[in-house]
């Protein structure tokens, strides 16, 4: 990455954002944490930065409406929208996922469920081991509804068990978040972004791991194939959001705002975001 060339623009058009999806991520990781309202205004500013223009965001928040992932009010002459009540467990599991300590599997859940395909068992980051038995580790979830569980301590071969899940895709996504964003780790000790770049950077940042990390299953490392890059891009995305957080910080307060003006720096909820994990 070359001094005169515009980093934020370019980690932008390498990724090919979906505007839904980066306004799923503003939400997420500046809005949720500091009351859940955004002025319309500055999402559209937000999103100007990264080349997805004011027609597509009011498309796509129409859209995260009818999905009831959004939920829209008027004061005055401003448009303001919250986080829907119904779409809050999953930014909350999100959330958990990107930003808290990891939860170490407690053994294997062997699960039968007929009424779930193949398809839906990936998207819920279920192993397919045949017809309709799935596999995934133990982490005290729930059973999928009219499924029946069978906890298993442990295996004989947890490594053999990987073959149930796809990991060459997510192994080639966290390949692919290291090569762009370590080239922005070591260019911020070469030059100063400005504290808007430094929001920018770290929305890309959040809104590329999260793409990858909610796909992945969190093997046991015995079941993880050598070379697995995903811890390599958990360190990344740790070091990088806490190195962007102050200057990110300072944006939000000074150009960001809710239903009751701007935007605070910080609330206890986004100070969470910033502990460092302690297994």
């Amino acid at each position: 990455m070359t001094s005169d060339t515009d980093p934020i623009a370019d980690l932008a058009r390498d990724l090919r954002l979906n505007a839904a999806a980066f306004i799923v991520t503003i939400y997420g990781d500046v809005v949720v944490p500091r009351g859940g309202v955004l002025w319309t205004g500055t999402l559209i500013d937000l999103c100007a930065r990264v080349g997805i223009n004011e027609s597509l965001v009011r498309t796509a928040v129409s859209r995260l409406v009818a999905a009831r992932q959004l939920q829209g009010e008027r004061i005055g002459r401003r448009s303001y929208y919250r986080l829907d009540a119904s779409a809050r467990a999953a930014f909350d599991q999100a959330a958990g996922l990107l930003y808290g300590q990891d939860v170490p599997a407690r053994g294997w859940q062997v699960i039968h469920a007929p009424e779930l395909s193949p398809e839906e068992g990936r998207r819920q980051r279920l192993g397919h081991m045949g017809g309709a038995v799935f596999i995934r580790p133990d982490r005290g979830q729930a059973a999928p509804s009219g499924a029946l569980t069978l906890h298993a301590v442990d295996s004989d071969d947890p490594a053999g068990l990987a073959q149930f899940w796809d990991l060459s895709a997510l192994q080639a996504g966290y390949q692919e978040i290291i090569e762009r964003f370590a080239p922005l780790e070591r260019s911020i000790s070469a030059r100063t972004l400005s504290d808007a770049d430094a929001l920018m950077a770290r929305l890309l940042l959040v809104h590329a791991y999260r793409h990858v990390l909610l796909r992945d299953p969190r093997l046991p490392q015995a079941a993880l194939p050598s070379g697995w890059s995903g811890h390599d891009a958990r360190d990344l995305f740790r070091r990088l959001y806490l190195r962007l957080t102050p200057a990110a910080e300072r944006h939000i307060a000074a150009r960001c705002e809710g239903e009751d003006g701007a935007l605070p720096a910080q609330t206890v909820a986004s100070r969470d975001r910033l502990l460092e994990p302690t297994i």
